[in-house]
């Protein structure tokens, strides 16, 4: 079998085990929440859906939102964002009013009462009851402002795309390391100091990824920094040059001793081939994207399961603490795969046409 069958079959299955009923009442993989878990998972979906033109796919989302919108008015927190990443595209496709106005109410609440931190950064907030007052972690970039940014692209509204970059880039600015590129989980503003100052990959994946699309989505609407471009071009190169030669990262990308982690590989890989797309990157990034696929392909079990994904993480208080997270499927594992594997076809040959299934 051809690779680009291979990946077609693949991402069918990654969707078939990510809607399976007998998920329900499992954190990592019951997709009817409104929090970031699913939401990673329905925003991947979404990617799917659209660049492969499966409507399948895609009235499975409408049905989502339909069966969880409800949920949607519980406690605004940054992690509570992301479903929201899916909105400003199902207005484009059913012209429905009602996704306008709920990602607007989102915006705003986002703009006007989020919680900052002195910097101005948006503090990462969390549904579960527990508070890291002043801490700025790199997965808010994902979770929150590309969310904003899609808002700002489909609207046109400066305020909005305005704050997006100006948020992308704080992050960048507080967790970024000058030497290496790499970045830092996270940043504790009222400490002054990066906690535990680990390079953690899924960290790294969440800024990865979402650069280059809000670049995307916003660099018609507002001037995109040349810091920002600079800052996104290390870190590339920081991550280029710690990638396994299976194309996978280690959990703690500077730790070649500890487990290699498949949702923040696959995250970093997808972002490469994302801004190469963009003009962040030169072509010579897509070989890492390759690899990287070829890596994944055999950590995928026969049912669809992604194998080799690591729990939820807050930072930990040791880099050693990274190597001790629990491995099991989650909806954010199998969509960072599944967002990885769609783009794979164009990354291998230039074709879609195996997108027919």
């Amino acid at each position: 079998m051809n690779t680009e069958r291979k990946l077609a079959e693949t991402l069918d299955l990654l969707f078939r085990y990510m809607i399976l009923e007998e998920h329900k009442g499992k954190w990592g993989m019951d997709i009817d929440h409104w929090d970031w878990v699913p939401g990673v998972g329905v925003i991947s979906l979404m990617e799917y859906a659209t660049a492969s033109g499966r409507e399948e796919v895609l009235d499975y989302l409408l049905q989502w939102v339909n069966r969880n919108k409800r949920k949607a008015e519980g406690a605004k927190v940054i992690n509570s964002l992301a479903p929201f990443a899916l909105f400003p595209e199902l207005y484009r496709r059913t012209e429905d009013p009602w996704f306008l106005q709920k990602a607007m109410s989102a915006a705003d609440w986002m703009l006007k009462a989020a919680p900052v931190t002195r910097e101005g950064a948006l503090e990462h907030t969390v549904t579960e009851n527990v508070d890291f007052p002043e801490q700025v972690w790199a997965d808010t970039v994902y979770m929150a402002v590309l969310f904003l940014a899609r808002l700002g692209g489909l609207t046109g509204e400066s305020r909005l795309a305005d704050a997006a970059v100006r948020q992308t880039l704080l992050h960048l600015q507080l967790l970024q390391d000058p030497e290496s590129g790499l970045l830092y989980h996270g940043w504790n503003s009222r400490a002054g100091h990066h906690m535990s100052a680990v390079h953690w990959a899924r960290a790294n994946a969440w800024i990865t990824l979402a650069v280059p699309q809000i670049v995307a989505e916003l660099r018609e609407v507002v001037a995109i920094p040349e810091e920002l471009y600079s800052r996104y071009r290390s870190l590339a190169a920081g991550l280029r040059s710690c990638q396994a030669g299976n194309g996978l990262w280690h959990t703690v990308l500077n730790r070649t001793d500890f487990v290699q982690e498949t949702s923040g590989s696959a995250g970093i890989a997808c972002g490469f081939i994302k801004g190469v797309e963009q003009g962040l990157l030169d072509a010579s990034y897509l070989d890492g994207a390759r690899r990287t696929v070829q890596g994944i392909l055999p950590l995928i079990a026969e049912n669809g399961e992604v194998q080799g994904v690591s729990g939820g993480t807050p930072v930990m208080p040791t880099a050693d603490a990274y190597n001790t997270i629990e491995v099991y499927p989650t909806l954010y594992g199998q969509g960072l795969v599944m967002q990885l594997f769609t783009h794979a076809p164009d990354l291998l040959s230039g074709t879609r046409s195996a997108w027919e299934v």
